[in-house]
């Protein structure tokens, strides 16, 4: 078995799933943009994650809890974990994130909270079917469903971050630019500059036009 030294990080996950590239160049190339957003950000999970736990009658919360899942080789640190004693003396796990933003229609950050109840299943033999986000900008909870649809999602984003993790190689940009507008790496990534090199396009053309010659002959 590999080292958990190996594993990924969840909290990539987010990264990958906002932008394969800004996966790449953050935990492959080691870049970092630190920005206001970015910045307070950093700066909220730094108050959540103390470490602490919390009992308020059958409810006991749990800050920084150390995360890991060897079946799907991921690792990390959640800011919350809740767990609730109900009525037939079983617990019930609620992992709560931390976000700056607001809530956001893709899986963005749902992955990561998904990745985070794999984890948890794994370690307490337990299953988790809800969690949560709670969004800096409005000032509220977002539930998240762990239904099989987010966690075919989430393994998905896993196996992808994983094989770029392998590999060692950056993408190319992402087609969205909306994405890169709001990405505190656009200087460091400079995806207009990537997209109008046709260089590797035309390598990769060149080769295609060699084999059909040979194969022609």
């Amino acid at each position: 078995m590999e080292s958990s030294n190996d594993y990924l990080m969840i909290s990539a996950l987010q990264h990958y799933a906002f932008c394969s590239r800004q996966f790449a160049l953050i935990h492959l190339e080691q870049a970092w943009e630190e920005n206001r957003f970015t910045a307070e950000g950093r700066l909220l999970h730094e108050r959540v994650d103390s470490g602490t736990s919390e009992q308020r009658g059958k409810l006991r919360s749990e800050r920084g809890v150390l995360l890991v899942s060897n079946q799907h080789q991921i690792k990390g640190k959640m800011d919350l974990l809740e767990i609730e004693k109900l009525a037939d003396d079983s617990l019930r796990y609620f992992p709560v994130e931390y976000k700056r933003g607001k809530p956001k229609t893709a899986d963005w950050d749902r992955v990561q909270v998904c990745a985070q109840a794999l984890c948890i299943e794994e370690m307490r033999n337990t299953r988790v079917t809800e969690g949560a986000i709670w969004y800096w900008e409005v000032r509220k909870r977002e539930l998240v469903v762990i239904d099989d649809t987010l966690r075919a999602n989430t393994l998905a984003m896993i196996t992808g971050a994983q094989a770029i993790w392998a590999s060692a190689k950056t993408p190319a940009p992402i087609a969205d630019e909306s994405r890169c507008r709001a990405c505190s790496l656009i200087d460091i990534c400079q995806p207009e500059a990537f997209r109008k090199d046709h260089s590797q396009q035309y390598v990769t053309d060149l080769f295609s036009k060699e084999s059909v010659i040979n194969d022609d002959l």
